[in-house]
């Protein structure tokens, strides 16, 4: 089967939006906006398996680093990414999405260059964020463990005061 997008026109089409991503990695609530509008945009485009599966940690990754949550990420890379939702939101499309299926064919492999020419980062950033996850739950794992302790130290106490307790007769 002849593939319709070729991945050098893709790396092409997210370098036009190269100067425009440095530009609004400037101003964080540009960006917030512009990943809130890619959220929306991608509630619309029907089921389309692996090629956007990656979507969300791009988009929490670029939240990440905007917040200063997670800065472990060249500006760059970040950069790339933020042109890949650029594309997604205002692309001057190689394939129109009105095309019924095929219309988003061009929409996955430019999201795929960008997870492609950002692998390794994106593998980190996953890797710290489930690192985060589980760190976040271990306090409280440690007080569950804390109260039931406490909870069984009182327990005894009190079967201890109640076997010692002078009976009536």
């Amino acid at each position: 089967m002849n593939n319709p997008i070729d991945l050098e026109k893709a790396k092409e089409a997210l370098g036009g939006f190269t100067a425009q991503a440095q530009e609004m990695l400037k101003d964080g609530s540009k960006v917030e906006a512009a990943l809130q509008s890619l959220e929306a945009k991608m509630k619309e485009i029907p089921t389309v398996g692996e090629g956007l599966s990656k979507l969300p940690l791009m988009i929490s990754m670029i939240r990440g680093y905007i917040t200063k949550e997670y800065t472990e990420v060249s500006p760059k890379v970040v950069a790339s990414l933020l042109c890949a939702v650029l594309y997604l939101l205002k692309g001057k499309d190689l394939i129109k999405d009105s095309i019924p299926v095929v219309g988003y064919l061009d929409d996955i492999a430019v999201t795929a260059a960008a997870f492609k020419l950002s692998e390794n980062e994106l593998a980190a950033y996953e890797q710290w964020r489930a690192g985060k996850a589980a760190a976040a739950a271990e306090p409280a794992e440690s007080i569950v463990r804390t109260a039931a302790a406490q909870i069984e130290e009182t327990e005894d106490a009190i079967e201890a005061s109640l076997d010692n307790a002078p009976s009536e007769a």
